[in-house]
């Protein structure tokens, strides 16, 4: 808690994964170019699509969510693949605009065997890179 703000965040709450990612924003660019909503529909929930495409910038928000995804997955210690796919989770905002992880029920039951509650995230990009780290956190 800083400042007087409740980030909701669970206290005291046990680290349980954490993974990062980062990703070149023109490979991301040059993958939707050549393939175009078939990458996306392949990568990104619905709720994801419109969020990047009202942005200025598509391709630096869906880069950023790419890393997300990866950084989540390596939490998992699955990758992308049969356990965790593209869109087991899906990354929306909270009030204050932070980056929120909505998980479907394979996400869930992935959280629940690894003893986790809570996934943490935070997402960053400039003009050239994108990155995510995410953390598994026990309340």
């Amino acid at each position: 808690m800083s400042g007087g703000i409740n980030l909701s965040l669970p206290p005291g709450g046990i680290l349980v994964s954490l993974g990062a990612d980062l990703i070149e924003v023109e490979r991301v660019r040059g993958v939707l170019t050549r393939h175009g909503d078939r990458f996306l529909d392949r990568i990104l929930t619905d709720e994801e699509k419109a969020y990047c495409s009202s942005m200025g910038a598509p391709h630096k928000h869906i880069a950023a969510r790419f890393a997300a995804k990866e950084a989540i997955s390596k939490c998992f210690t699955t990758g992308i693949g049969a356990e965790f796919g593209w869109k087991t989770a899906s990354v929306y905002h909270g009030s204050r605009h932070e980056p929120l992880v909505r998980l479907d029920a394979q996400g869930q039951a992935l959280l629940a065997k690894v003893g986790a509650t809570h996934v943490l995230l935070t997402l960053s990009h400039t003009e050239t890179y994108a990155m995510a780290v995410a953390a598994l956190v026990r309340a």
